[in-house]
């Protein structure tokens, strides 16, 4: 089945990058083809000073080969053979140029082993530079709904374990306004790999509707240049959890894979002001307050 898996996610690059590219109206995504030394490789496909995205990366990678030791670990299995693996999926960040539009990250993927075991994993989260209560009830109430079609207990589940998982721990805050994450959902689920691939597709098709419209929303509000430098800020917070915490891009290193590929996922400027205190009463504190766990969006 990963071969059917594998054709979907190369769909799922070309339908987004196209709806992307229609709302920023002049940007366009390059493709870049790329092989791994081990096995498999990808399409990167980066978008730069568009319209409305600055930076923002729709990637495609499929790759194979000896399992790493710290997934050996994570995965023991009775037999001394090396064990091999398949990956495949789609990653995606976007940066905005406009501080009023969020960021959004995506990543669903498909892992396989030789000794029988598979899962699926992904998430998609919305970071918004100012937090803006009515977008954070429309991005996960669209969740909830692609949820709600596959089983009524993923969103909270799933929902809950993105506020824990995109959690920037040394800061104490969320990176964002969550959204949902989960990972090894498998056999051990009681659904089928069909079952569970439907679900997948369910969350990778919401992705391109729900950010369309917040780009399209919020793209030519009025911005300061007071907004921009809280802007750099917040894409600092964001490049912390990324190079500290972010499972992917452990993945994507330890397994030797294309370092440009898997940093693309970082801003093209960022920020870091010495013991930054928002103005009480502002918005920058404000959005500081919904950043924690546990909010009810939807």
């Amino acid at each position: 089945m990963k071969e059917q898996i594998t054709e979907w996610f190369k769909s799922l690059q070309d339908s987004i990058c196209i709806a992307i590219e229609h709302e920023d109206g002049k940007g366009k995504f390059e493709e870049d083809n790329w092989l791994r030394e081990e096995g498999g490789g990808g399409r990167t496909r980066i978008l730069q000073s568009g319209n409305v995205i600055e930076k923002g990366g729709v990637n495609f990678s499929a790759v194979h080969g000896d399992v790493p030791d710290f997934l050996m670990k994570e995965n023991p299995v009775s037999n001394s053979e090396k064990n091999t693996f398949y990956a495949t999926g789609v990653s995606i960040v976007i940066h905005p140029h406009n501080p009023m539009v969020p960021i959004i990250h995506m990543n669903v993927r498909y892992f396989e082993m030789s000794n029988g075991a598979w899962w699926f994993g992904g998430g998609i989260d919305l970071t918004p530079h100012y937090v803006n209560e009515e977008d954070a009830v429309f991005f996960h109430s669209s969740l909830k709904t692609a949820c709600d079609k596959h089983n009524t207990n993923y969103y909270p589940d799933f929902k809950k374990w993105a506020d824990d998982y995109f959690f920037i721990t040394h800061r104490k805050e969320t990176r964002g306004i969550g959204g949902i994450f989960f990972d090894k959902l498998s056999q051990t689920t009681n659904c089928t790999k069909e079952q569970l691939f439907a679900f997948v597709q369910e969350i990778g098709n919401s992705f391109a509707p729900a950010y369309t419209s917040l780009m399209n929303k919020n793209k030519n509000l009025r911005y300061t240049e007071d907004n921009k430098q809280w802007q750099l800020l917040r894409r600092g917070r964001y490049v912390e959890f990324n190079l500290v915490y972010d499972k992917g891009t452990k993945f994507g290193l330890e397994t030797n894979g294309r370092v440009e590929s898997i940093l693309m996922s970082l801003p093209s400027t960022a920020g870091w002001f010495y013991n930054y205190t928002p103005t009480p009463n502002s918005p920058e504190e404000k959005t500081l307050s919904f950043l924690k766990k546990g909010i009810n969006w939807a």
